[in-house]
């Protein structure tokens, strides 16, 4: 890549920028841009490289329940057990490649993942605004920024209105940097008073730019302070480290049950090698060794089903979240609504004494001039356009998208008229102002319009635009625009306010404000619809336990009518304003919020103090935003939902979850999507760690008891390896159960929850007195080696069994309502096959010491293991009565 990022631009006129770049402020054209991209590289700093195979088997080696069972094998090779040396070595290696293969895989659903949520630029390519993902940004390319961009690359800034851009992370300063693109600087400036630069990684803060990229990747200034970022392990997770440290200490538990046993051998005077042998099963036993990989599995399978129905996980942390929500903070734009805002009345002159709005079809056909004045206004204090690759879509915010389609039913065409009168100064919108206001000379006079919430405007206004010219407004005026905006607003209207003001000489950035002394023209009604599926997913959220509150910047009433009309709203529940919120303390903030179900015309520092309120009231919260300002409130949530369409870089990158498609019912399937993966994960635990109880009991009574082992080590590392692992990971990927939105919310830190650990230990016991139950037969019936194979038999088969009523703790395993899980199937015939070839085949029946059994012992050994899955059923139903007792 060639080195640009040594270069003054800082202290070049843009001509020679232009000249050195090879490029003009009409961007670059798609095929050079191709070439460029082609000749220097994607514009990404260089990332910490992904494990080889070579750190994923020396990772897997490494762990300390590998190395107790490589110790085993090697003090069976010591003792001359050459059979038990070699079946555990090649356990311990097909062990190891299916690890590597999981975590492979894993690695790759993570990669693409990050993928999917690269971020975007818009850039001028073959003269025309397009929106290219940024790490395809080259040199020369001229990029827009607006408010709550992040820096896509070291720019140039070519022309810039009223920029404030973070750069702390380069400069270490605090606060915003302002920004002047035509200053030219002297060559020596720091890199931190650079005004007419923008830095790669830096964020945008207030304001609006467009500037040339002079340097992309790891020749941009971050990228030299970088050198080589390390990512986080995104694999690395409370729950995996929860089930890390539980193996761990099952290990050392394990360890020290096999010196006492070791001890209770002595004591008995068995010979010390068999008794050595027996301590190393129970070892081997104890340690649930596929327990963590197979729960980032299950969560990692989750992710990719949540990114196919648009809900993009950043953290894997927050899939273990989303089954705790108990409440749903949501905005009300575009994400309860489709986010298509048409404007449907317009409001001027004498509509607003007549109490009356016009329907914007009837209005197209009168021309008066103040029709003309608020399609002007409409069209140029506006910074949307129409995107050139998409037909019908817009770049920019919707409401101003709105506001071009109404221009054009006026017959303006906005881009036309930009050209004819370009702006010469603005005030940016910003969520304390609630307006902007743009600049420009039209007919020899200088004019600013300005848009906006029309409370917020109002009291800055002293006249009124009539269809008889502009008048002093009066206070009759005042009531009835307010009378009729609030008519519009329980009409479900979203109200925009339009004012003017003639100056008398374009305004420079030190004059001031020039929002006082303004004539108000008019108001814009338009409507955003509800999305129609969001009224289910609200009905579906609250039988689950999970409360929705909408949060949002418009009026009382507006807000009021959408939230009744999804059922958000009940009777008994509140609304709050932004003015009585900022009238209340914390802690009658903490008692309200428990019935609030709608706050209006809150500002995003409000939205901090409700998530804290919520959250201190003992809530699990869920916050959607997508601006900068939101940035806090994302982080400060329990699950932080960044727009995918409309959010800002910022809100994204604080971030938890994104959804690509800005609805409402997405959240609510990614928390369904959280339960089924958590109470999956339940049902592995439970799965693998009756298992491993079952075998611990069944050595540790015929030690206690001065038994022969009735099961080897290689018994227990196939049974844990080929008839536990693959049901547990077929267990992982089980349907939801049809009920699991009628479930109140998983309480945090649940996962080893009271039930559970009863469920575990009782059939635990009972798979292990079947287990020990079979081999006596066996030995009763033939020999040792007949009473291992059964018993071998009866705890691999009770394992592939009890699989298929793990599914549910409360239903028969004939009755899953959801359907069949196939993969269930799947791994019973692959575990079925596998099992075959060990009891069948010769050499193979040698190598792990089993024998042939005759058809009463077959018998025997199938009738003990279906009482496994008896025992499971009769639980079940015992349950289910005491739960109609109590009803």
């Amino acid at each position: 890549m060639d080195n640009h990022r040594q270069m003054p631009w800082h202290s070049e006129q843009m001509e020679e920028v232009y000249r050195k770049l090879d490029t003009s402020a009409d961007g670059l054209s798609d095929a050079e841009a191709a070439e460029r991209l082609r000749k220097n590289g994607r514009n990404v700093l260089r990332q910490k490289p992904p494990k080889t195979i070579a750190q994923m088997l020396k990772a897997q080696i490494m762990d300390p329940m590998v190395l107790i069972l490589i110790g085993a094998a090697s003090c069976s090779a010591v003792l001359r057990e050459w059979t038990e040396a070699v079946v555990i070595f090649t356990i311990v290696v097909i062990n190891a490649a299916i690890g590597i293969v999981q975590e492979k895989k894993a690695q790759s659903s993570m990669e693409a993942l990050r993928n999917m949520s690269a971020l975007t630029a818009k850039a001028l390519r073959q003269g025309e605004e397009s929106i290219v993902p940024a790490a395809e940004l080259v040199i020369g390319d001229v990029v827009h920024l607006g408010d709550g961009d992040m820096v896509p690359a070291d720019i140039r800034l070519i022309e810039s209105a009223n920029l404030k851009v973070q750069e702390a992370s380069l400069t270490g300063e605090s606060v915003p940097s302002e920004k002047e693109a035509h200053i030219i600087l002297p060559e020596a400036t720091v890199l931190g008073d650079r005004c007419n630069m923008a830095y790669h990684s830096s964020i945008v803060t207030y304001g609006r730019a467009c500037g040339v990229v002079v340097a992309t990747g790891m020749d941009t200034e971050v990228g030299g302070i970088a050198g080589m970022l390390d990512n986080e392990d995104e694999l690395d997770t409370p729950l995996k480290r929860k089930l890390n440290a539980a193996g761990k200490t099952l290990t050392v538990a394990g360890l020290i049950v096999c010196v006492l046993i070791f001890i209770i051998g002595a004591l008995y005077e068995r010979p010390l090698i068999p008794q050595f042998l027996v301590a190393i099963s129970l070892a081997i036993s104890i340690i649930p060794e596929g327990l963590p990989a197979t729960a980032t599995i299950v969560m990692a399978l989750g992710v990719q089903r949540m990114a196919k129905k648009n809900a993009l996980i950043r953290r894997l942390p927050a899939v273990e979240t989303l089954g705790s929500a108990t409440v749903i903070c949501s905005d009300k734009t575009g994400t309860l609504t489709l986010n298509k805002m048409t404007v449907t009345h317009i409001a001027v002159n004498g509509d607003f004494e007549s109490g009356r709005a016009t329907p914007i079809r009837e209005a197209v056909g009168q021309h008066p001039e103040v029709y003309r004045e608020m399609v002007y206004a409409a069209a140029l204090c506006n910074d949307a356009s129409i995107d050139p690759d998409r037909s019908g879509e817009i770049i920019g915010d919707p409401t101003e998208g709105a506001l071009i389609y109404m221009a054009q039913e006026f017959g303006i065409d906005h881009e036309l008229l930009e050209e004819a009168y370009p702006r010469l100064f603005e005030q940016p919108f910003d969520s304390e102002r609630k307006r902007m206001t743009t600049v420009q000379e039209i007919d020899g006079s200088c004019i600013a319009y300005t848009k906006g919430a029309v409370d917020e405007m109002l009291p800055l206004c002293s006249h009124m635009l009539t269809s008889r010219g502009v008048r002093p407004m009066t206070k009759a005026d005042r009531d009835n625009i307010a009378e009729l905006c609030h008519v519009m607003s329980e009409e479900a209207l979203r109200v925009l306010g339009v004012c003017l003001r003639t100056l008398s000489s374009i305004p420079s950035d030190d004059d001031g404000n020039v929002e006082e002394d303004m004539t108000f023209v008019g108001a814009l009604g338009m409507i955003d619809p509800p999305r129609k599926e969001v009224a289910e997913s609200v009905r579906v959220c609250r039988e689950a336990g999970i409360r929705t509150v909408m949060i949002t910047g418009d009026h009382k009433v507006t807000a009021l009518a959408i939230a009744k009309e999804l059922g958000i709203y009940e009777s008994g529940d509140t609304v709050i304003s932004g003015e009585e919120l900022d009238a209340m303390d914390d802690a009658a903030l903490k008692e309200s919020v428990r019935t609030a179900s709608v706050y209006a015309r809150v500002s995003p520092a409000d939205k901090l103090r409700i998530i804290k309120a919520l959250k201190s009231a003992g809530e699990v919260v869920a916050m959607t935003g997508d601006g900068v300002n939101d940035s806090p409130a994302l982080k400060a949530a329990d699950i932080g939902v960044a727009m995918g369409k409309a959010g800002t870089d910022v809100a994204k990158e604080a971030s938890d979850m994104i959804l690509l498609d800005d609805s409402f019912t997405t959240i609510a399937y990614a928390i369904k999507e959280g339960r089924r993966v958590y109470r999956n994960i339940q049902k592995v635990i439970q799965f693998l760690l009756a298992g491993n109880i079952a075998e611990i009991l069944t050595l540790l009574a015929a030690t206690v008891f001065n038994f022969d082992a009735p099961l080897l080590a290689v018994h227990i590392l196939w049974v844990n390896l080929a008839t536990a692992t693959l049901p547990a990971l077929a267990l992982g990927v089980d349907p939801a159960s049809r009920n699991i939105m009628k479930h109140q919310p998983v309480k945090s830190g649940t996962l080893f929850e009271k039930d559970l650990v009863s469920r575990v230990v009782t059939q635990g016991v009972f798979v292990a007195a079947m287990t020990t139950a079979a081999y006596w037969i066996g030995v009763t019936t033939g020999t040792h080696a007949a009473g291992q194979t059964m018993a071998f038999c009866t705890l691999a088969f009770s394992q592939m069994l009890r699989a298929f009523n793990q599914r549910s703790n409360t239903e028969p395993v004939w009755v899953r309502a959801e359907g069949l899980n196939p993969w269930l199937f799947i791994t019973f015939a692959v575990s079925a096959a596998l099992m075959a070839c060990i009891l069948f085949i010769s050499p193979l029946q040698s190598a792990f010491r089993l024998a042939p059994l005759s058809g009463v012992q077959w018998g025997a050994a199938a009738g003990l293991s279906l009482l496994t899955v008896v025992q499971v059923e009769v639980v079940k139903w015992i349950r289910r009565r005491r739960d109609r007792m109590r009803q």
